[in-house]
């Protein structure tokens, strides 16, 4: 890592390089099969900046190698009912494929833990594909772990239900 200038930086939405860096990565992490291998629609790519720039509990975290925007974090603050507390959840989480194996990754959650405790969170969660082994191996040096109230009950599991909207 010491050949290469890492820095990090949140996402200023209103700033149009910062928002066309963050949907570039985006838009990488949706074209990889770890994303869903589909690429955004172009009215996503038009008014996510937009949209996350209205939401006071959204903060999104590029990382930077030589000056080129190489891995991206998209949060939002949540709320932790048996915490009674805020909590982070880290909704996308990408490092480009030529900038893999550098801990840009572990930059970025960092970062994000930063964000967290500045905030008084008591927790980051996230989601993680069952068969992403470099993500998951990623996470758990990070300290993160699958959760679990109670062994015997299982594991939590991320469950959705799409709606249609207009």
């Amino acid at each position: 890592m010491s050949n290469f200038n890492i820095t990090s930086s949140t996402v200023d939405y209103e700033d149009p390089v910062q928002s066309a860096e963050m949907m570039a990565l985006l838009q990488a992490y949706a074209l990889d099969p770890m994303g869903g291998g589909k690429p955004l629609d172009e009215q996503v790519i038009e008014r996510l900046p937009i949209e996350l720039s209205k939401r006071p509990h959204a903060f999104s975290i590029l990382v930077y190698v030589d000056g080129e925007a190489a891995g991206l974090a998209n949060c939002f603050e949540g709320f932790s009912t048996f915490a009674c507390a805020p909590l982070v959840n880290i909704h996308d989480l990408v490092v480009l494929p030529k900038f893999r194996g550098l801990g840009l990754s572990l930059k970025l959650l960092d970062a994000v833990e930063e964000h967290a405790i500045a905030r008084d969170c008591c927790k980051i969660t996230l989601e993680v594909l069952s068969e992403n082994e470099p993500a998951k191996q990623a996470y758990l040096k990070f300290g993160f772990a699958p959760y679990n109230l109670d062994p015997e009950a299982g594991q939590a599991e991320f469950w959705q239900k799409p709606l249609l909207f207009s």
